[in-house]
């Protein structure tokens, strides 16, 4: 019996980056003289959730494979979250935080032989305010530096360090509530991270407990703004200080801010909250890694 001919589904964010390739064009090369079959589907700049779900029905596809950064690939687990259709990534960000959580490959060729071929695995992900967020979600600092991030006309690290010197100057510290085993802890905070994976797209390892399989994340309270703690930990993998920073695994948690403060999720900024919901989804994306 003939074997079915694997049907690849790539949906091209063609924002993402600095815009120096051309991944249609890339991808229909590399599959050129192939045997699968491959649909490209670029994301217009106006594209609903509703859209691409339809596009992605419409293909019958048997991979979905997100081209782009950490945006990209939430915009499609939004689309297949709970489904068993797996989705592939290839990292074409500023940052492509989740790639490199997974260890797929940066290099184009390396990570489109992956998407094709690699292996399956189940993760959770984190319903935070009704947003699906697969890597990392923050209140506080990190937050208001992505703001600044979007606000400036390029991309790339140099542009991050000048979002992450304004934002260091400019914010101040927040009154934070929220009920852990029972307490209640009121506490001033830089920043406060629901955490899915373990490190930023910079590399910065902000979750050294995280794991992408179990059925707990992480809330990691940054009480000062900490930069040498964090560097401390990121080299030598020495323990927190708690009196500045402190994590806990959970599967659930709610979070009160005394005023309005900046929020994100997997980079992207969603303006300012005072509350805070976050609830495990269990097994909920396949990814081929």
């Amino acid at each position: 019996m003939k074997s079915k001919t694997q049907k690849l589904l790539f949906i091209v964010n063609p924002g993402s980056g600095k815009g120096e390739v051309n991944y249609t064009e890339e991808i229909t090369a590399f599959f050129k003289e192939r045997a699968e079959e491959i649909e490209i589907y670029e994301l217009p700049s106006d594209c609903s959730l509703e859209a691409l779900k339809s596009t992605i029905k419409k293909s019958k596809a048997d991979r979905v494979i997100a081209v782009g950064g950490d945006g990209t690939l939430k915009l499609v687990a939004e689309c297949l979250v709970n489904t068993e259709t797996p989705i592939g990534i290839i990292p074409a960000g500023s940052a492509n935080g989740m790639a490199k959580e997974l260890g797929i490959p940066l290099e184009l060729q390396e990570a489109l032989e992956l998407a094709t071929a690699g292996s399956l695995k189940k993760i959770h992900a984190v319903m935070v305010n009704k947003e699906l967020c697969i890597h990392l979600s923050d209140i506080g600092f990190n937050a208001y530096l992505v703001k600044k991030f979007d606000e400036l006309p390029t991309r790339g690290m140099q542009t991050y360090a000048k979002a992450a010197w304004h934002a260091f100057w400019n914010h101040q510290k927040m009154d934070v509530s929220f009920k852990i085993d029972g307490k209640t802890i009121n506490q001033k905070a830089a920043m406060v991270v629901i955490a899915n994976a373990t490190q930023y797209g910079t590399g910065l390892e902000i979750n050294p407990d995280g794991k992408l399989d179990d059925r707990l994340f992480e809330v990691i309270i940054v009480k000062e703004y900490a930069v040498m703690e964090i560097l401390k930990i990121w080299i030598s993998k020495l323990p927190w200080n708690p009196k500045k920073i402190e994590s806990h695994q959970l599967s659930e948690l709610e979070i009160r801010t005394k005023h309005k403060v900046h929020f994100q999720v997997d980079g992207e900024y969603l303006g300012k909250v005072d509350r805070v919901v976050a609830k495990i989804l269990p097994e909920a994306l396949t990814i081929i890694v």
